[in-house]
């Protein structure tokens, strides 16, 4: 009965909106969840993401941690440059005055880069950081975090933690190798680095179900400063177009656990690798003689490193982070086109769904009358809308559903996104500083309905400039109905029009729109607002008449009696 469309989404007015797409990995958001209006999406990012542009995800540490000032600064500006020069848009990530940023602007950077005290953040420390109002540098595992909360598969970094040395006795691994177990975010790095117990580092890994290739020719595995470690990786890749192959392979395989791709320094650079190693295993035996423990362990080694080596370890770094952006920019320019590819190849058509999302909280009293007080009932939460319901079940009949709606950036939209796994989720819209939208009815004993309270205002960011093409069902909660109406009329397709209830029921019927609609599915009071609006007699009728009026006026014979029940 509902003739098949195509639609996609356009930019909303001045400004895109950001819409929490299907990525490389598609699993459900993780970590942030809690964080809600504390996560901030910078423009560029956001914009980049609704338009399925190519994003590579950056850390901060090595700004507050990694490298002295004015290199952190310099650094990181470079490495912004490379990834645009190879056509990605960067998303380097850090927590300012207790909101995680998902892409900082320059002033931002220049904050972090300048900062005196800014702590090295992990997954453990997002909380503290973000209660306190903290800023500081996001390590691999908290970058992830971020990076597949923002819908970003490709992040780069200059090397991964790992086992410390004597990690066997201490237990001293990095929250990094955990991380890649259980977020599905695509590491980019220079291997692992080269102060830490390498061998068990790639043990740990396998334990952690991550899968592990060298970018190159061999598998040879890569100690950040050298090209080779002595170890091997299980796979290697040749080229992005390899690497992002294997990316979408990895996310239909499973979709919990990210993947590393170890990139060797450059030739020029690793001819200084002996030199590095041997100041690196003074630095080594210098922490441990001052007994300098966790995530001390690394800023320590990497700056006397650099005093020992005068200055060289410091320019092997800065090289291998910048090949590093190249190469993890390719293969996100790689993931976006074959993921382009894809789509270009798949059917068009679709069911195109415009409705609400709603988490639902149904309060049911005891008693038959429920006054101004404390009543004792039961309260239970479900997933609503009709919008959503509609789609919800479309997917379930097998049918291909592109459901356009709204959801905010709060712990309600991760319950949401969880519930609706089952359906395409890719046209909702994520908006940032907005609250998902809620109902709540408290009904009695008997189940009549006392009261509904909605909080829905976030239903009005969807436009008509949000949606085109054609909708094949509409939910009338949003005001696009004369603009889906005109284009179901240029192109002769079918429209669904679901009124949800007798106030919004008479929306397409105040102007000559309604004359598009071939189907819709009132109940008797809907219906009434329809006749009335229209300015025809509503019948004071039995309940048989009024069935029948319901009944004929939802088969479309002529457009100008469709509703008059004649």
């Amino acid at each position: 009965m509902l003739q098949k469309v195509s639609s996609h989404l356009l930019r909303c007015g001045a400004s895109t909106l950001p819409i929490r797409r299907s990525h490389a990995y598609s699993g459900n958001p993780t970590g942030l969840g809690a964080l809600g209006s504390l996560f901030r999406v910078h423009p560029s990012v956001s914009q980049a993401l609704a338009e399925h542009q190519p994003v590579v995800a950056l850390e901060s540490t090595i700004i507050t941690h990694g490298m002295p000032f004015p290199h952190n600064l310099s650094t990181a500006m470079e490495v912004e440059s490379l990834v645009r020069a190879q056509g990605a848009i960067p998303a380097t990530v850090g927590v300012l005055r207790g909101r995680v940023h998902v892409g900082l602007s320059s002033e931002e950077l220049e904050y972090l880069a300048c900062s005196e005290g800014s702590l090295k953040i992990s997954r453990r420390d997002l909380p503290y950081a973000i209660s306190k109002g903290l800023s500081g540098g996001t390590t691999v595992s908290a970058t992830m975090i971020a990076a597949h909360s923002a819908g970003i598969p490709v992040f780069v970094t200059g090397g991964i933690g790992g086992v410390h040395r004597g990690g066997e006795h201490s237990l001293d691994v990095s929250a990094d190798l955990t991380e890649l177990g259980r977020t599905p975010v695509a590491v980019v790095s220079a291997g692992v680095k080269s102060i830490l117990d390498i061998g068990r580092t790639l043990e740990f890994l396998e334990t952690q179900g991550v899968c592990v290739a060298t970018y190159g020719q061999s598998n040879n595995f890569p100690a950040f400063f050298s090209p080779q470690s002595g170890f091997t990786s299980p796979y290697h890749v040749r080229d992005p177009e390899e690497a992002a192959k294997l990316i979408g392979r990895d996310e239909a395989c499973t979709r919990s656990s990210g993947l590393l791709i170890a990139v060797p320094i450059c030739e020029e650079h690793a001819a200084v690798g002996q030199q590095i190693d041997d100041a690196i295993q003074t630095a080594v035996a210098e922490a441990s003689f001052v007994e300098i423990r966790g995530k001390d362990v690394t800023p320590f080694i990497l700056r006397r490193v650099n005093e020992l080596t005068k200055g060289k370890s410091l320019e092997a770094n800065v090289a291998l982070i910048h090949n590093n952006a190249k190469v993890g920019s390719q293969i996100a320019c790689e993931l976006a086109k074959r993921r382009h590819d894809r789509k270009r190849k798949q059917p068009t058509s679709y069911h195109v769904v415009i409705g609400g999302i709603n988490v639902d909280f149904i309060a049911k009293g005891k008693t038959e009358d429920i006054f101004g007080q404390t009543n004792p009932g039961n309260v239970c939460q479900s997933f609503g809308g009709v919008g959503r319901n509609i789609a919800d079940i479309l997917s379930r009949l097998g049918r291909r559903v592109l459901f356009i709606s709204a959801i905010g950036s709060d712990s309600h939209s991760h319950a949401v996104l969880n519930y609706c796994q089952h359906m395409n989720t890719s046209g909702i819209a994520r908006l940032a500083d907005q609250r998902t939208a809620t109902y709540c009815a408290v009904i009695t004993e008997s189940g009549e309905l006392s009261l509904g309270l909605g909080d829905m205002d976030i239903h009005q960011q969807i436009t008509e400039q949000y949606v085109s093409r054609l909708i094949d069902l509409l939910a009338c909660n949003y005001p696009p109905s004369y603009y889906v109406c005109g284009l179901a009329k240029e192109l002769a397709l079918s429209v669904w029009y679901e009124p949800t209830d007798s106030v919004k029921a008479s929306k397409p019927f105040q102007s000559e729109s309604w004359k598009q609609l071939s189907y819709s599915s009132p109940n008797l009071a809907e219906l009434c607002t329809m006749n009335t609006t229209l300015g025809l007699q509503t019948p004071d009728a039995g309940p048989v008449v009024c069935c029948a009026l319901c009944v004929t006026s939802c088969q479309r014979r002529d457009s100008e009696r469709l509703w008059s029940g004649r």
